[in-house]
């Protein structure tokens, strides 16, 4: 496997990864490989992830598996649930830098308008949930139909049969939350945060607390296609790698490193 890396990539001061379907499969722990390259890289540059997931997923699925060399780890730089959140490690510890808390009026008209939403479209929720299909995060409104601790394998299955009727949704709820940002995410997620915050946001939050231009990072993520939700850091006009899965990835670290 070789991925053609943008001219300059190792020269980079910092790299941006997605999470979900680029670190590791969704909602999952990252495996020892990536652990391990992840943490050589760190060993090199710095190194941020912009996630729709909220922070207790990356205490799951990437934290533990850093490991404890402060030197390491003081370069990782966190922005969860679609970088509403910068979580960075310091004086011991991970510690928010910034949030952006929705009020509690706001969560409300959200939640009525999923439920709007659903009669509109005669919704049905599935006999069976794995969690809270509509979670408050905080910072973030985030749905996912099948529940938020859904097996892989059936977000899976239900992204191939349903991933029109998501956008759907998202495009009812975009119309009747004009002053939000609604997208989709992940397999079968829907979040929603204050206006104009997304990837793009993140990266240039990057920019402005790590007083690092966009020019010296790069971005890797598979889903940057038109309409991906990765696709809207292209508006920093940062350098970009699309991956198709987290082995791809390791290829990238990979050639990076080397």
């Amino acid at each position: 496997m070789t991925i053609a890396l943008p001219e300059g990539v190792k020269d980079k001061k910092l790299v941006v990864f997605d999470l979900d379907g680029t670190l590791a499969v969704s909602k999952s722990p990252m495996d020892d490989e990536m652990a391990e390259l992840l943490k050589k890289l760190l060993a090199k540059k710095k190194v941020a992830i912009i996630s729709g997931g909220f922070f207790p997923q990356h205490q799951k699925q990437v934290i533990p598996f850093m490991g404890n060399d402060e030197a390491v780890i003081s370069q990782l730089f966190l922005f969860p649930a679609s970088s509403t959140v910068f979580v960075r490690y310091e004086n011991g510890e991970w510690t928010k830098v910034y949030e952006n808390v929705m009020t509690n009026e706001e969560k409300t008209k959200i939640m009525n308008a999923f439920e709007q939403v659903f009669k509109e479209l005669n919704y049905q929720k599935p006999d069976k949930l794995y969690g809270v299909d509509i979670e408050d995060r905080g910072t973030q409104i985030s749905f996912s139909p099948l529940g938020q601790q859904a097996p892989v394998d059936l977000k899976e299955e239900w992204y191939k049969k349903h991933d029109d009727f998501r956008r759907q949704i998202r495009d009812h709820l975009a119309k009747a939350l004009p002053e939000f940002e609604v997208r989709t995410g992940g397999l079968t997620t829907i979040d929603i945060t204050h206006q104009g915050i997304d990837k793009a946001y993140g990266v240039r939050k990057i920019e402005e607390y790590l007083k690092i231009p966009v020019s010296d990072m790069v971005f890797v993520g598979d889903a940057l296609e038109e309409g991906g939700n990765d696709a809207a850091v292209k508006k920093t006009g940062i350098d970009t790698i699309q991956v198709k899965d987290h082995e791809e990835t390791k290829e990238v670290i990979r050639q990076i490193i080397s």
